[in-house]
């Protein structure tokens, strides 16, 4: 295929109508679960409103398209700039006055004239585009563990120390998931994947052995009747609430839990919310839609030109994939709690606007797709 041939092809259509799909829910729903907080102050309501569907939906958009418009091989050029930005961003926070906790105990944000965002959000993506061409310019040594291996277990590391003193622990979780993922798309040998992965687990169980809050909720996950006025009370609430959907649900906006019993109710269990008002044909409907989005996305990669391309796309599809379902199986007890937002739907202005621009990125690798498979980097 000529460049000029591969510029004159569109984007995927059916992946472009998913998102959109996902984010008419998505806003639908948030909306909804915010009423939780106009009942208590209408300041706060009009605040959250703005800061999601203007800044995070409104600009969200904007970038997509922009990102659609960029050749992907642009992100290749510049992925160690982006990366190293991504994590001086990520360091910025523990800069006093302009590092804050937004009263949850966890400096993790970055306020600058009044405006506040989360800089671990351009982390994932930093590491994403920087790991993706490492990985491509990597493809051909024979050395996995030199080339492959030990270079993501220095970046994990860097970033894990980072991270660990927010503490950010979710997000530490999500980019080493991603990392070992890419490394599986990239051919990297089987027995270092399992060495990887089974590192990555010895590490997490004594991250858990070392935090007593993380302690709490492995308790409260092997039994959720532990304690359901303190460490159980966020999942029994939840399960009350997916409960009491039922098949079709109570109805778009009738959430009762929403209302001074679901803690973050358009943030962390908004699954939830979505769940008791839609029921489960809804919660089903979603699932499914995410499900769509995953596949959808791979085919998009495994189509790709390059490696290059292949490895971004699966990249930023493996982190939306992993932590959406890690947000529903957290909220339908299925997994531990991890308070990690559902993509495209929870609070979150910064993560919205850039899982959608990351969204551009993918519809720009579509119009490059070849329909016979993998291209040549």
């Amino acid at each position: 295929m000529t460049l000029h041939e591969m510029k004159g092809k569109k984007i995927d259509r059916f992946f472009l109508i998913i998102v959109g799909l996902l984010l008419a829910i998505g806003v639908a729903i948030f909306i909804s679960a915010s009423l939780g907080d106009y009942a208590k102050n209408k300041d706060l309501f009009r605040s959250i409103l703005y800061s999601q569907l203007v800044l995070g939906l409104g600009i969200g958009l904007i970038g997509m398209f922009i990102c659609s418009k960029i050749n992907y091989k642009f992100w290749r050029k510049f992925s160690l700039f982006f990366f190293i930005i991504s994590i001086l961003l990520t360091i910025a926070v523990f800069i006093p006055g302009l590092g804050t906790n937004q009263n949850t105990g966890a400096t993790r944000w970055i306020s600058v004239f009044g405006f506040s965002f989360q800089p671990v959000e351009f982390l994932k993506f930093g590491f994403i585009i920087y790991f993706a061409s490492w990985l491509s310019w990597a493809k051909n040594k024979t050395n996995d563990f030199k080339y492959k291996i030990l270079p993501l277990g220095i970046i994990l590391l860097f970033i894990a120390i980072i991270l660990r003193f927010q503490p950010d622990h979710k997000s530490i979780i999500l980019i080493s998931m991603t990392g070992i993922f890419m490394l599986y798309i990239s051919g990297a040998s089987l027995k270092y994947l399992l060495g990887t992965g089974a590192i990555l687990v010895i590490a997490l169980g004594s991250l858990v052995f070392f935090t007593p809050y993380l302690q709490e909720r492995v308790k409260t996950f092997v039994d959720p009747s532990l304690d359901p006025r303190g460490s159980s009370y966020q999942i029994q609430q939840s399960l009350i609430a997916i409960g009491s959907g039922g098949i079709f649900g109570r109805g778009y906006g009738q959430s009762i839990q929403k209302f001074n019993y679901l803690p973050e109710s358009q943030g962390d269990f908004i699954f939830a919310v979505l769940s008791e008002e839609l029921g489960f044909i809804g919660a089903f409907g979603t699932i499914f839609l995410y499900l769509l989005f995953t596949l959808r996305g791979f085919r998009i990669a495994n189509n790709s030109p390059d490696a290059f391309g292949r490895l971004l796309v699966s990249g930023i599809v493996i982190l939306i994939a992993v932590q959406s379902f890690m947000h529903i199986a957290s909220v339908t007890g299925v997994f531990p709690l991890t308070g990690v937002p559902l993509v495209f739907m929870s609070q979150g202005g910064t993560a919205l606007m850039i899982y959608l621009a990351a969204t551009g990125i993918i519809l720009n690798v579509s119009k490059f797709a070849t329909r016979s498979g993998r291209g040549e980097a």
